[in-house]
């Protein structure tokens, strides 16, 4: 069975010292596809020679809203260069974020915009990073009629999901519900329709409970969807099937990069 870790920072330097091991356990643990978002221009790099090197790893590029000190006009040219050079299965991971503190909002919606631009000129979906952003964010989607993506890390309302949903969008669920304290989360996972959800690790970062305070790895997105399983009474087939048939209808079947 095919499986796409949807979101997964396989050319972070976490990895750096191990990344062989890491895709190997994550192989054998079942995982076929991982998706590898670009941050910033400097590690565009990084995430292409990460692609080039491992056959299951799909290249995404974007400038994430937390690097918005980082970025420069011309990064927007060439992350357009970029996609036009070598196929890409996403812009992303770009977005808004209104939880760090003296965000600067209007820049980090110059640089989300000027991306959703590039993502229709490309044809394109998204990976957003939607942190305490989600209405603005989905006023911006509206705004340039983007209607194929991914709400990374989704942990919104329930009208906030239905609203991304009638976007077109799916939503990505990861290690943070399986903490008993995630109660919305968990409940999100629940109960929103099957055909809605996609799994990702966010590797190395937020890790799931059974590995708090340490490195996530792609490896535990089998167990992370064991989580979702039991939350909805299904077997765990059931969330696999459903989250590879959602993921390839965002982002293709990924067999060419």
């Amino acid at each position: 069975m095919a499986l796409t870790d949807t979101h997964c920072h396989l050319d972070a330097s976490e990895f750096d010292e191990d990344r062989d091991a890491v895709v190997a356990r994550a192989i054998a643990a079942g995982v076929t596809r991982i998706v590898v978002p670009g941050v910033a221009a400097d590690n565009f790099a990084a995430v292409r020679a990460t692609c080039l090197r491992y056959s299951l790893c799909s290249p995404a590029l974007g400038l994430h809203p937390l690097y918005v000190d980082r970025h420069r006009a011309d990064d927007l040219q060439r992350l357009r260069a970029e996609a036009a050079a070598m196929p890409l299965v996403a812009i992303g991971e770009i977005g808004l974020d209104s939880w760090i503190k003296d965000a600067d909002t209007t820049l980090q919606t110059y640089y989300f915009a000027e991306q959703l631009k590039i993502a229709r000129e490309f044809s394109l979906p998204v990976l957003l990073h939607t942190r305490r952003a989600n209405d603005a964010i989905l006023k911006q989607l509206r705004r340039f009629d983007v209607r194929l993506g991914i709400a990374h890390a989704f942990n919104g309302s329930v009208q906030q999901a239905d609203n991304f949903i009638r976007q077109g969008f799916k939503l990505g669920f990861g290690g943070a519900l399986t903490y008993p304290r995630a109660l919305n989360l968990r409940r999100l996972a629940a109960t929103l329709p099957l055909d809605a959800i996609v799994l990702e690790t966010d590797a190395p970062d937020m890790a799931p409970v059974w590995a708090h305070g340490q490195r996530n790895s792609p490896e535990y997105l089998l167990r992370i969807a064991d989580e979702i399983a039991l939350l909805r009474g299904v077997d765990r087939a059931t969330i696999l099937q459903a989250s590879e048939a959602n993921a390839r209808t965002i982002l293709g079947d990924m067999d060419e990069k």
